[in-house]
């Protein structure tokens, strides 16, 4: 879907890339009135990592600019008719995060950052947990950073509201329009090709994902991005098991998972297949792949082995070496989570908390 019927030739901000981080910028750019801004996208908007996307919101980084960036989005979310205009699905679950007894001195100095910079979080005992989750297994936890404002999103839907609010304040959108290389004239980028044509613009901004690496590899820019391979299993709740209930990363068992609406239950990976291919990976979960990541799940939550599975969900990560966000001069935004309305909300991967 575009607004007109050919690509326009001039632009004053082209952004490639209509996910999360795109649609956010183009958004918020619009609302500044820097001039004509068009985005495009290879296929269409939400379609790639943010349409696959976990989606939880948290709080909980050892990084302090991370943190504040969290904070701002989840006060975007918590007011998303306000800012953006739409209804919004952010569930407000709760969100725990559980590591290593050896990591307990660690999790207090977070969680005591966090305070400071305004995060409502609390470090919760063993008891407190299982109060909280009767579901869970927890005796190993000595202790647990516990968020009750968080929770989780959807990817795809926060793309959608960004960007129609973006196109009412006069964005060009260009679905379809995969981004071939960058113009560079002087020494300095002058705009992009793409396959329906050139369009000029003094800036171009890439949210990418993990497209990014070979976009900038045609221009001499060699960025240290890798793209993960990873599996998602959604299950049916099992008999007894309580709906509902707090997000959480775990690192005992290398595992991050969530409710999913109030009957089934979504589980996550921390580590994935490095060098995957976004545009031909496996659209479908392996049954070992999902076996496996419940089995470990399991050890948490023990009523999940005779859980339903629904379906399996896949996608791409893009990686940096640390696990964080790159920005820079060259107006590049990519590495981030696919739900993240203030430019971030989590680092594309919760083992780096």
């Amino acid at each position: 879907m575009t607004n007109g019927n050919s690509s326009p030739r001039t632009a004053d901000i082209v952004i490639l890339g209509a996910g999360v981080m795109g649609a956010s910028i183009a958004f918020h750019l619009a609302k500044r009135k820097p001039g004509k801004i068009v985005v495009i996208d290879k296929g269409h908007v939400g379609q790639g990592g943010s349409g696959r996307s976990s989606a939880l919101i948290r709080m909980h980084y050892s990084y302090p600019p991370e943190v504040q960036l969290a904070l701002v989005s989840l006060h975007m979310f918590e007011h998303w008719r306000e800012a953006v205009g739409e209804e919004g699905d952010f569930r407000k679950t709760g969100f725990v995060r559980i590591v290593h007894p050896g990591e307990t001195e660690r999790l207090k100095q977070n969680v005591e950052m966090q305070r400071k910079l305004g995060v409502n979080v609390k470090p919760i005992d063993r008891v407190e947990l299982k109060e909280l989750e009767p579901d869970w297994t927890v005796d190993e936890v000595e202790l647990a950073a516990y968020e009750p404002d968080s929770g989780y999103g959807d990817g795809a839907g926060v793309a959608n509201d960004f960007l129609t609010r973006a196109r009412e304040l006069g964005v060009t959108y260009l679905s379809k329009t995969p981004a071939v290389e960058f113009l560079v004239k002087g020494g300095r980028v002058r705009g992009i090709s793409t396959d329906r044509g050139e369009i000029a613009a003094p800036v171009v901004i890439a949210a990418t994902g993990p497209w990014t690496r070979p976009l900038f590899q045609h221009v001499g820019i060699e960025l240290p991005i890798e793209t993960e391979y990873h599996q998602v299993a959604i299950l049916k709740n099992a008999p007894g098991m309580k709906g509902g209930g707090c997000a959480c990363i775990d690192s005992v068992s290398a595992t991050y998972f969530r409710s999913d609406a109030h009957d089934k239950f979504l589980i996550g990976d921390f580590y994935g297949q490095r060098g995957a291919d976004p545009d031909n990976f496996p659209q479908r979960a392996s049954d070992d792949g999902l076996e496996e990541i419940i089995e470990r799940t399991s050890r948490r939550i023990p009523k999940l082995e005779n859980a339903e599975v629904v379906r399996g969900v896949t996608g791409v990560y893009d990686m940096t070496p640390d696990s964080r966000p790159l920005l820079g001069p060259a107006l590049l935004a990519c590495t981030f989570a696919p739900v993240s309305p203030a430019w971030v909300s989590r680092s594309p991967q919760p083992l780096a908390w």
